[in-house]
């Protein structure tokens, strides 16, 4: 199975940017620690992190066909974003929505999520690990689907 890594806005400056909320990882380490769960879970990964709503459109509709799902961590387009949810949608590829905080324990604005209603399911608040997390959901959703 190919499942496709989305790392939204300002992920890529993880270990860098609010550390007390984010911590010290960086966006490479999380590669790491995914590439090795994804290894154990006999699963491909590709990784893609851009911080504009338009590419992450872009790579999720030219993607289709060619992963069986996706992990997204949205990032800030959580809340905003009706056209990363569209594509979600029109695409009809399953999807996990994942977050480093609890966006639920945070502003108020943070915790309303446009991804939400389209993905197959949520994992929030788990530090990096969301992401082993979001893998290992995703799998498992596959495997039931065949």
């Amino acid at each position: 199975m190919k499942i496709l890594i989305i790392h939204g806005p300002n992920l890529n400056m993880l270990g860098k940017r609010e550390p007390d909320i984010y911590g010290s990882t960086t966006l490479d380490d999380i590669n790491k620690q995914i590439e090795k769960e994804a290894k154990s879970l006999k699963l491909k990964v590709q990784y893609f992190q851009s911080n504009s709503e338009g590419e992450i459109v872009t790579k999720i509709q030219n993607s289709l066909g060619s992963i069986d799902g996706i992990v997204i961590n949205p990032a800030a387009y959580t809340h905003t974003s009706v056209a990363i949810r569209d594509a979600i949608l029109s695409t009809n590829v399953p999807t996990v929505e994942v977050h480093i905080s609890n966006i639920y324990k945070r502003e108020k604005f943070r915790q309303h999520s446009y991804i939400s209603a389209v993905a197959v399911g949520v994992i929030s608040g788990f530090g990096t690990y969301s992401y082993n997390l979001g893998l290992r959901a995703i799998e498992s959703h596959l495997k039931s689907k065949k």
